[in-house]
């Protein structure tokens, strides 16, 4: 199964990117998704479950652990893995 994650973390800072929000990107551009889509005012990747699951659990962990006080999170399954 293929999986779309679509997430925010905040608190927002227009001026400069937070280190939560950093953080959080750097784990969703090393994770082995493809898709990826970063930007100011959200980000997202599609991948298989396992990749996009393991993803998902280092981001919350590591964006928390950096000072995020709110992470929005969304995620589709958007079709069948091809391999």
């Amino acid at each position: 199964m293929r999986l779309r994650v679509e997430f925010t973390t905040e608190p927002f800072d227009l001026d400069e990117a937070p280190a939560h929000a950093v953080v959080a990107r750097e784990v969703i551009q090393s994770a082995e998704l493809d898709a990826v889509d970063v930007g100011p005012f959200g980000n997202t990747a599609e991948g298989g479950a396992d990749a996009v699951l393991t993803a998902v659990d280092s981001l919350l962990r590591r964006a928390l652990a950096s000072g995020a006080t709110r992470i929005s999170l969304q995620v589709n399954v958007v079709g069948e893995d091809s391999k």
